[in-house]
């Protein structure tokens, strides 16, 4: 008898189910006024690596390396 591999993978999820917010307590938000302090742009440090958050003209939010 030869046994066969069984992959695992996680559930996918569609991507309506991957864009519903989920519940965070209020006092785990943080406001992007709070973060971007009227400016249109800041520089994030995670761990070694500097991230860009930007603020558009279109009123969007960017994360970029």
């Amino acid at each position: 008898m030869n046994a066969q591999p069984v992959l695992l993978r996680p559930e996918t999820l569609s991507l309506r189910e991957r864009s519903v917010p989920r519940a965070v307590p209020a006092e785990e938000t943080i406001s992007s006024e709070a973060l971007l302090k009227g400016r249109r742009e800041v520089l994030i440090q995670h761990g070694d690596r500097v991230y860009r958050l930007r603020h558009t003209s279109n009123d969007k939010l960017i994360l970029t390396k």
